[in-house]
Protein backbone atom coordinates (compact mmCIF):
# COMPACT_ATOMS: atom_id res chain seq x y z
CA UNK A 1 0.00 0.00 0.00
CA UNK A 2 2.78 2.36 0.67
CA UNK A 3 4.09 2.16 -2.79
CA UNK A 4 0.34 3.12 -3.83
CA UNK A 5 0.08 5.93 -1.69
CA UNK A 6 3.38 7.77 -2.96
CA UNK A 7 2.24 7.35 -6.47
CA UNK A 8 -1.47 8.49 -5.42
CA UNK A 9 0.18 12.12 -3.63
CA UNK A 10 2.50 12.52 -6.38
CA UNK A 11 -0.29 12.06 -8.86
CA UNK A 12 -2.68 14.32 -7.17
CA UNK A 13 -0.11 16.98 -6.41
CA UNK A 14 1.13 17.08 -9.69
CA UNK A 15 -2.03 17.31 -11.60
CA UNK A 16 -3.33 20.12 -8.89
CA UNK A 17 -0.40 21.92 -9.37
CA UNK A 18 -0.88 22.07 -13.02
CA UNK A 19 -4.31 23.21 -12.68
CA UNK A 20 -3.53 25.90 -10.09
CA UNK A 21 -1.00 27.26 -12.05
CA UNK A 22 -3.54 27.57 -14.73
CA UNK A 23 -5.50 29.29 -12.84
CA UNK A 24 -3.83 30.63 -10.74
CA UNK A 25 -2.22 32.20 -13.76
CA UNK A 26 -6.15 33.34 -15.39
CA UNK A 27 -6.85 35.28 -11.93
CA UNK A 28 -3.80 36.84 -11.70
CA UNK A 29 -3.91 38.29 -15.27
CA UNK A 30 -7.47 39.53 -14.96
CA UNK A 31 -6.40 41.55 -11.56
CA UNK A 32 -3.46 43.25 -12.79
CA UNK A 33 -5.33 43.87 -16.27
CA UNK A 34 -7.52 46.02 -14.29
CA UNK A 35 -4.88 48.69 -14.20
CA UNK A 36 -5.61 49.30 -17.76
CA UNK A 37 -9.14 50.09 -17.73
CA UNK A 38 -9.14 53.54 -16.98
CA UNK A 39 -6.41 54.52 -20.15
CA UNK A 40 -7.63 55.08 -23.21
CA UNK A 41 -7.25 52.78 -26.18
CA UNK A 42 -4.02 52.53 -27.33
CA UNK A 43 -2.91 53.02 -24.03
CA UNK A 44 -4.63 50.49 -22.78
CA UNK A 45 -3.64 47.96 -25.28
CA UNK A 46 -0.27 48.52 -24.58
CA UNK A 47 -0.91 48.66 -20.87
CA UNK A 48 -2.23 44.91 -21.01
CA UNK A 49 0.40 44.03 -23.66
CA UNK A 50 3.57 44.84 -20.89
CA UNK A 51 1.44 43.63 -17.48
CA UNK A 52 -0.11 40.22 -18.86
CA UNK A 53 3.06 37.83 -19.04
CA UNK A 54 4.20 39.76 -15.77
CA UNK A 55 0.86 38.74 -14.43
CA UNK A 56 0.81 35.32 -16.12
CA UNK A 57 4.17 34.37 -14.45
CA UNK A 58 3.74 35.34 -10.93
CA UNK A 59 0.40 34.14 -10.62
CA UNK A 60 1.54 30.74 -11.96
CA UNK A 61 4.14 30.30 -9.91
CA UNK A 62 1.82 31.14 -6.69
CA UNK A 63 -0.60 28.49 -8.30
CA UNK A 64 1.45 25.68 -8.72
CA UNK A 65 3.13 26.03 -5.52
CA UNK A 66 -0.46 26.20 -3.81
CA UNK A 67 -1.63 23.05 -6.13
CA UNK A 68 1.15 20.81 -5.03
CA UNK A 69 0.65 21.24 -1.52
CA UNK A 70 -2.72 20.76 -1.40
CA UNK A 71 -2.96 18.22 -3.55
CA UNK A 72 0.04 16.44 -1.86
CA UNK A 73 -2.37 16.70 1.69
CA UNK A 74 -5.50 15.67 0.10
CA UNK A 75 -3.79 12.61 -1.61
CA UNK A 76 -2.65 11.70 1.73
CA UNK A 77 -6.21 12.09 3.51
CA UNK A 78 -7.68 10.03 0.47
CA UNK A 79 -4.63 7.21 0.79
CA UNK A 80 -4.58 7.26 4.71
CA UNK A 81 -4.85 3.51 6.14
CA UNK A 82 -7.86 3.48 8.38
Amino acid sequence: MSKNRVLICSFLAILSGFAGGYVGGQINSYFHSQKCENKQWGAKQMCQIVVTPGAMWQGSISGIWTGTILGAFFGGLVSRQK
